[in-house]
């Protein structure tokens, strides 16, 4: 299976340098993405079917990411990566209450997992994309091994 992730690397640079106007304007910083991108795999979903076939995210170890995202939005202050949106991240003194009566966090783990699932699914279209303009989509899906 990675043969063909390999053979895609030149592409996955040139989607990771468009699609990071998309990140930008998404609850993600650009650290944050990186680490949302190391928990995920991409494959070929009904390789053998042209009229079928999609790249999707392998997700499954995306929650165990979310701690790690806290971690960086913590460290993160106005001044700092985030551009000032340390209100948003979670670190308030409201939240550090919510958090301490047992309240909402759960609520907020999901919600951003359920963000990250989305991007992730747009990055891997956009992929899929950039390889149909190229016209390599049907080699690599053809290539793909599953």
């Amino acid at each position: 299976m990675s043969n063909w992730t390999d053979r895609i690397v030149g592409d996955r640079m040139a989607v990771d340098r468009e699609f990071s106007d998309r990140v930008r304007t998404s609850e993600f910083s650009n650290q944050e993405w990186g680490l949302v991108m190391t928990a995920v795999d991409f494959e070929i979903e009904h390789a053998d079917d042209p009229d079928r076939a999609r790249i999707v995210a392998d997700t499954e170890s995306l929650p165990q990411m979310i701690p790690e995202l806290e971690k960086v939005q913590e460290g993160m202050g106005p001044g700092g990566p985030n551009g000032g949106r340390q209100a948003d991240s979670g670190t308030g003194v409201l939240d550090a209450i919510r958090g301490a009566l047992g309240m909402g966090d759960g609520d907020d783990d999901a919600d951003k997992l359920d963000a990250a699932e989305r991007l992730v699914d747009e990055y891997a279209s956009a992929l899929q994309e950039r390889l149909e303009e190229k016209g390599k989509w049907d080699d690599i899906r053809q290539s793909y091994d599953g």
